[in-house]
Formats: C-alpha cells, sequence, structure tokens
C-alpha cells in the first residue's frame, strides 16, 4: 500500500463522449475490461463511452456501467504501476467502485449490480419528473429551508453536500424550480442544471433501493482490505454486512461528500487520487481540504505523471 493515499471515485455527472479513449487505443487491458463489461451487458460498452451518443451515455442505466468501467480501467492500471490505496471512498454511483478496488466485489458483479441500480433509479421516476441542480454559494441550513419551503409543491431535499458552498438538491421538478427561484431571491450565486436523468439521493428512490434491496444482498462480497469511508454515514466501513446495508441506503439518503474527505483525512490520508473520468472530486477537495495533494487518473498521461509523483 501506498502510505496517505486514497483512491476516489467520481459518480454521474462525469461521465463525457470519449471517456476511456486513450486507454482503449494504448492499453490491451482497457480493451478487455470493455470487452468483458460488453459481454456482461449484453451490448458494446466501448462503442457507447467512445462514440456516444450522448443522450444515451446521459441515461442513468447507461452512465452507471459505463463510468464504473472507465473508472475500474484506471484503477486497473494504477494497480499495475504498484500503486494500492490505504482507504478509499466513491461519490454516489463511485462508491460501487470504490468498493471494488477495496476487494469487496469483482467487476463483472459490480458492472451488474450498477445496470439494475441504474434501471431500477430510472423506473421509480418517469422521465422529466425529476431535476436536479447544483446551488453555489449556500449555507446548509439555508438550502434546507428553502427545500422545506417548496416541498409545499413536491418531494425537494439537499442531496449531496459536496464542499463548502456546494449543495446538490433534487426532486420533483416544480419543487426543485420553487428552491431555485427562492435560493436566488435569497442571494445564492449560481445555479447549474446537472446531467443527472433521475433525482437520486431523495425519498423518491426508496421504491429503487427496495427492489436494490435483493440484488445487493445475492450478490457475492468479501469483506474490504481497507476501509471504505461511506456516503450515508462518512465513516469507515470494513465488512462486507456494513457495505450491503450502506449501498442499498445510498440511494434514498443525501451523500455526505465533504465529511468524507474530512473523515480520510482523519484516517491520515495526505493525498487523493480521483480514479476515472474528470476532476468533480478534485475540485470538491480542494475546497474542502487545500492542504491534501490531489492527483487524477484518466488517461496514459495523467497516469503516468500520478504514478512518478507517488513513487518519488
Amino acid at each position: 500500500m501506498t502510505p496517505g493515499v486514497a483512491f476516489i471515485f467520481p459518480g454521474q455527472g462525469s461521465q463525457a463522449v470519449g471517456m476511456g479513449q486513450e486507454f482503449y487505443e494504448h492499453e490491451p487491458d482497457a480493451k478487455a475490461m470493455f470487452d468483458k463489461a460488453g459481454s456482461v451487458l449484453g451490448y458494446d460498452v466501448a462503442a457507447l463511452c467512445l462514440k456516444g451518443p450522448v443522450e444515451q451515455l446521459n441515461l442513468t442505466e447507461y452512465t452507471q456501467p459505463a463510468l464504473l468501467t472507465v473508472s475500474a480501467i484506471a484503477l486497473r492500471l494504477l494497480s499495475r504501476a504498484g500503486i494500492q490505496p490505504c482507504a478509499v471512498a466513491g461519490h454516489s454511483l463511485g462508491e460501487y467502485t470504490a468498493v471494488m478496488a477495496a476487494g469487496g466485489l469483482v467487476f463483472e458483479d459490480a458492472v451488474a449490480l450498477v445496470r439494475k441500480r441504474g434501471r431500477y433509479m430510472q423506473e421509480a421516476v418517469e422521465a422529466g419528473r425529476g431535476l436536479v441542480c447544483a446551488v453555489l454559494g449556500m449555507e446548509r441550513p439555508v438550502v434546507a429551508e428553502i427545500c422545506r419551503e417548496a416541498s409545499s409543491l413536491g418531494v425537494v431535499a439537499p442531496a449531496n453536500f459536496n464542499a463548502p458552498g456546494q449543495i446538490v438538491i433534487a426532486g420533483e421538478k416544480a419543487a426543485v424550480e420553487e428552491a431555485v427561484r427562492l435560493a436566488k431571491a435569497k442571494g445564492c450565486r449560481k445555479v447549474i442544471p446537472l446531467p443527472v436523468s433521475v433525482p437520486v439521493h431523495t425519498s423518491l428512490m426508496q421504491s429503487a433501493a427496495d427492489r436494490l434491496s435483493a440484488d445487493v444482498a445475492g450478490v457475492p462480497m468479501k469483506d474490504l482490505a481497507v476501509p471504505l469511508v461511506n456516503n450515508v454515514e462518512a465513516k469507515p466501513i470494513r465488512s462486507a454486512a456494513e457495505v450491503r446495508t450502506s449501498l442499498v441506503r445510498q440511494l434514498a439518503s443525501s451523500v455526505l461528500w465533504e465529511e468524507s474527505v474530512r473523515a480520510l483525512i482523519q484516517l491520515g490520508m495526505h493525498t487523493l487520487v480521483e480514479v476515472g473520468p474528470g476532476k468533480v472530486l478534485s475540485g470538491l477537495a480542494k475546497r474542502i481540504a487545500p492542504e491534501l495533494r490531489l492527483f487524477n487518473v484518466q488517461d496514459p498521461t495523467s497516469l503516468a505523471a500520478t504514478v512518478a509523483a507517488l513513487a518519488a
């Protein structure tokens, strides 16, 4: 293990057409993993990741296995280079990749599980009914209050506590739009609609969580080799039983990402490596704890730079 190093794994919103392309072109391991995902899922995962269409890639049922696959490829190449984490965490969907990185799940089972997760989420709320937005520059109590006020129009709640001044709200479209209006009236700096097709981490996902529960209970899972800081409580867990409970609970609960990063620091982590597409989590970590060393691995260039820095 590499002392003081944690791996963190991105969730929905980090996907983009072209993700994993350079790995696919230059690494036989990457091609093999894309092929393996395709044989589990029954469609060409590489083609979807590399060529799109973006409308399909952004549908939750497709986003989740695609993101997990590209993150798993980056993880495989980091491991091959001898870089192993002392702790892991993942944002929402990324928690599944984190469990895999800690030895709890094998790739084929993880990719099949998140496809079901995505499908249940998609089916829990019909298209067009939900909305997910990032609210910037507001304190937690104010966001909680505007969600309470707007909930007269439907379900709306804080879904992700991402970083100081960055909270994601989600729920039914009319209620979220009312919360956005109230936020702007109270001086919110900016609101960004997010490319997530369902209002995850709200009570609207309880039916999906109930369905997922049986699949999570049935999948082979081992106790973790290193601690996972979970989304639901932002606490380190290791046993397969705790992990199963956590993966089901997180669907209808807020993601405590800011607390998760602080918990990793309390475990002695001083370096975070974002493993997978984009730099969303690195950006959040910089705002949560500027003293952290941050790296990301999403292509051969960033992989080489990260390995060189950590080996030194």
